[in-house]
């Protein structure tokens, strides 16, 4: 397969139009499976297999997900299959108790290839969170897109692949999702502020006084003040290059963002210890602006690695100022995600 994609298809075009893209790569290299047993490109011949490359804390994904799962749903009796290849960001997704609790939270019922090793990945030539690719009933390729949106478009194609496979008496409207929290999609036109990491290898706007130690305990103390999409560390942290682990009580990470959502890849260090934490906005407690996984107070708890959902303003979109403190330690923070 080629890593070299031609332009999207358009709309409900004849099957003829749509581009053969190459044949369905193999997914040997999968390191395990769920909800099925290992499927072959010859086990999967005479369906139509669309292909959903995922890791289950990319917030492109999460919104991107309601529709693949409505899809599963209302196709597979005409002869859908969806695959979705958890390829992992963070080192903690290698984790396949961690993936088989995300595989359960978020509902996902389709088979789901575990590709800790890339496997799957560089056979597809992919380089997206998340990805689609649509094969037809030959097993060849004919569409692929990369990132949110064009559900109607994708939901099209899936239609005409049926169709050209023999599939009748399908439903030709949309399907119909009602996403909830990191479902949600974003405020795009509110949005200014990008995804950024917390560990050094990748982070950027790190503003506290000296810059960041890398991989070494270190005392970190707030700058005076944060400029747009700049943030900061306080208290005892250990910057390694995908996390930042706190090391004693009280520790404190802030940022300046300008978005509907702010959202935090974190958990606890140790898998299985409850932590608390507290979240502000400019010195003050959320209130109604609070996410899905904070009270109005701004208290929530670590109990999990994932994204956790900070904040939701539902009012008008300003800079502000986001906190969070740890009374404890050992939390782990890795990148922050807007919406």
């Amino acid at each position: 397969m080629t890593a070299f994609w031609r332009a999207p298809a358009g709309l409900h075009v004849a099957s003829a139009r749509l581009p053969d893209e190459g044949e369905l790569a193999s997914l040997d290299g999968a390191t395990g499976w769920l909800n099925s047993p290992p499927l072959t490109p010859g086990e999967l011949r005479g369906k139509v297999v669309l292909v959903n490359f995922w890791t289950y804390t990319c917030v492109n994904w999460l919104r991107q997900l309601p529709y693949v799962r409505a899809w599963a749903e209302k196709y597979a009796s005409h002869g859908l299959v969806v695959i979705g290849v958890h390829t992992p960001e963070f080192s903690f997704e290698h984790n396949a108790d961690n993936v088989r609790w995300a595989v359960r939270d978020m509902r996902v019922a389709y088979p789901v290839a575990t590709d800790n090793t890339y496997g799957v990945w560089q056979a597809f030539g992919n380089h997206y969170w998340p990805a689609l690719y649509f094969a037809d009933a030959r097993g060849r390729i004919r569409h692929h897109h990369f990132g949110e949106g064009e559900y109607a478009q994708s939901e099209m194609v899936i239609q005409q692949l049926l169709a050209d496979a023999g599939a009748t008496g399908v439903d030709m409207g949309m399907v119909s999702v009602d996403p909830q929290g990191l479902e949600v999609p974003a405020d795009w036109a509110s949005l200014r502020s990008p995804e950024n990491y917390t560990g050094y290898e990748r982070t950027e706007g790190f503003a506290t006084p000296g810059g960041p130690l890398p991989g070494k305990p270190h005392s970190y103390a707030s700058p005076a003040r944060l400029g747009l999409n700049q943030w900061a560390l306080a208290g005892e942290w250990t910057m390694e290059a995908e996390a930042a682990t706190l090391n004693a009580a009280g520790g404190q990470i802030a940022c300046r963002f300008h978005a509907r959502d702010l959202n935090l890849v974190m958990g606890p260090a140790a898998p299985g210890t409850p932590l608390r934490f507290r979240v502000g906005i400019d010195g003050q407690p959320p209130g109604q602006a609070h996410g899905t996984d904070t009270d109005t107070d701004g208290n929530g708890t670590l109990s999990q690695q994932r994204t956790y959902q900070l904040i939701r303003q539902p009012g008008a979109i300003t800079d502000r100022t986001f906190e969070i403190t740890f009374p404890g330690p050992e939390a782990q923070a890795y990148c922050f995600t807007f919406g």
